[in-house]
């Protein structure tokens, strides 16, 4: 889960269309909120710190149709739709998530929706986990430069708190249309080291159509497949009077997407064999187990098991990672690929690991999590899995910006229909991904 100083490149204003029609759906009851939120974060509304137990699992996802019919019922949604029949449902009540989406209506639900929590009504608690496929947060997570640890907390769970300036009120939204819409939000936060951050953020979320998706796959789908893709462009202003620098911390941009999983799905990172360094990190929560991960040279490809039943999570630093990642469940005939903006000058990565570090910017731009109990005897979070991708660390001088924008590909179709998107972009086959972890 979860920066050399920017060149004038990196300083870029986000292009918005016009606004034409607005999709929304009232809420039952709704209640003002404000627009700016400060850190340090309130005590939590409930003595717990830990998330609410996940519920009980169904036979199956739920449909795209039940997860819009109950979100509807606590908040407004805008609902996105493609003419091919796609769906992607957002929420500005929680933060500009993605919450959900879907190839067809009344297709299977791909985003994961915690009802559980949503229905209790909570906020401020260590993760006000909502879910939700593609969620704005910000890097890094731990180290002394860390956001979610208080001075002086030691790193561990009890004592991790996701700040409030980005988990807690509703967004604004600025414009909004069939195809797309704008949050915007003012907000502050601070670090382990004492560093305050000022920053007004932008989030653009849009659906990609079949030439978009084309352009930036290399590959479009066959007749056979069905799909849905969108975009999020995720743009932070330094507002405040300072400039932000290494020695003090420094924040990312951090996109989150949580999935609903299964037995067998497999998350697949691909890797450049030969580049220098590590080729990935499995430390951060304990090293991940040899049945559940493994790295192929010669594909040039890792393999992680993400079935929600064991928490563990992998990351990949710049030098390593390729522009895709994505998973793969055959039994769902799901393909989901990622691609995110990547500069190729950038080096500076923030590190997000819970202690304090050697290399505070030598962390990662591709992170996999996979839920499980937090600790011995305790819940877990949910019970979802993660694909993650982060911006370089934000060197910003007041006034300047910095964007990273993360996109999401579903396929869903045969092997015959899904395997030239696969091998595209992920590097294999989805026959080889359904095999799973075998001896390299």
């Amino acid at each position: 889960m979860h920066a050399a100083k920017l060149s004038a490149l990196w300083l870029c204003v986000v292009a918005c269309g016009p606004s034409t029609e607005v999709i929304v759906v009232p809420p039952a009851d709704t209640s003002p909120t404000s627009q700016t939120s400060t850190a340090p974060s309130p005590t939590p509304t409930s003595t717990e710190q830990a998330p609410a137990d996940p519920p009980p699992k169904k036979a199956g996802a739920p449909t795209f149709d039940e997860d819009l019919a109950f979100l509807q019922k606590h908040g407004q949604v805008q609902l996105l739709e493609s003419p091919g029949g796609g769906r992607v449902a957002v929420s500005a009540k929680y933060q500009g998530r993605v919450m959900t989406s879907a190839v067809e209506s009344g297709g299977k639900s791909i985003g994961f929706v915690l009802r559980s929590f949503i229905e209790g009504g909570k906020t401020g608690t260590a993760f006000d986990n909502y879910g939700g496929e593609d969620r704005f947060w910000l890097g890094p997570e731990g180290g002394q430069y860390g956001l979610y640890f208080a001075p002086g907390k030691p790193f561990a769970f009890s004592e991790w708190q996701t700040p409030s300036g980005f988990q807690q009120g509703e967004w604004t939204i600025k414009e909004a249309s069939k195809t797309r819409v704008v949050f915007t939000r003012a907000m502050k936060v601070k670090n382990y080291a004492g560093t305050d951050f000022e920053m007004d953020v932008e989030r653009v979320v849009q659906l990609l159509d079949d030439k978009q998706v084309a352009a930036r796959l290399g590959v479009s789908p066959g007749a056979g497949v069905k799909w849905v893709a969108f975009e999020t462009v995720n743009k932070i202003t330094n507002v405040g009077a300072k400039a932000w620098s290494k020695d003090k911390g420094l924040p990312s941009v951090w996109i989150l997407a949580m999935y609903n999983p299964s037995p067998d799905t497999f998350v697949v990172v691909p890797f450049d064999p030969k580049a220098a360094g590590e080729v990935v990190n499995d430390r951060y929560f304990g090293k991940v187990p040899a049945d559940r991960l493994a790295v192929y040279d010669k594909e040039g490809v890792i393999l992680f098991k993400c079935d929600g039943e064991q928490r563990g999570k992998l990351g990949v630093g710049p030098a390593r990672a390729r522009e895709f990642a994505g998973s793969y469940s055959a039994s769902s005939r799901l393909l989901t690929v990622v691609h995110y903006d990547k500069p190729k000058a950038a080096k500076d990565y923030v590190n997000s690991m819970w202690e304090t570090q050697k290399a505070p910017y030598g962390g990662d731009v591709v992170n996999s999590y996979n839920d499980g109990p937090t600790e011995p005897g305790k819940p877990s979070l949910g019970g979802f899995y993660e694909i993650e991708t982060s911006s370089p660390a934000a060197a910003l001088a007041p006034k300047a910006s910095l964007v990273h924008t993360h996109r999401t590909f579903h396929f869903v179709g045969d092997a015959a229909g899904l395997d030239p998107i696969a091998t595209k972009t992920l590097g294999v086959t989805t026959g080889r991904i359904a095999q799973g972890i075998t001896k390299p």
